[in-house]
C-alpha cells in the first residue's frame, strides 16, 4: 500500500481519521492528499460532525438523558467499527454518507 501524506501509511492514517470524530477528520482532510484517506475524512467529518451536533442541539435536552446514553453507546460501536475497517484497509461506506465522502473525496 502506498504511504499517504505525511509519511503515514494509508490504513493508520484513515484509522487516525476517526480517532477525535469529526476534529481529526478535519485534519486529515486538509492535510491527505490521498484519497483513500480523503474518504474517511470526510465520512468522519459528516458521521461525528452530524452527531455532535444531535447531541448538542436535539438529543439531550428533547429526548432525555436515556435515550442520548444508547445513542451514545451506539455511536461509540460505530466508532470502533469505522476505525478497525480503515485499518484493516477497507473502505467501508456507511448509507448516505460514504457516498457524499466517496463523491467529494
Amino acid at each position: 500500500m502506498a504511504r499517504a501524506s505525511r509519511g503515514l501509511e494509508p490504513n493508520l492514517a484513515g484509522l487516525l481519521c476517526y480517532l477525535v470524530g469529526w476534529i481529526s477528520g478535519l485534519v486529515f482532510l486538509i492535510l491527505g492528499r490521498d484519497k483513500f484517506v480523503r474518504f474517511h475524512a470526510l465520512q468522519s467529518i459528516v458521521t461525528f460532525g452530524a452527531l455532535t451536533a444531535a447531541f448538542s442541539l436535539i438529543l439531550v435536552p428533547v429526548i432525555g438523558w436515556l435515550f442520548s446514553y444508547i445513542v451514545a453507546l451506539l455511536a461509540f460501536i460505530l466508532w470502533i467499527i469505522l476505525m478497525v475497517k480503515a485499518a484493516k484497509g477497507e473502505k467501508y461506506k456507511l448509507p448516505w454518507v460514504g457516498d457524499f465522502a466517496e463523491k467529494y473525496a
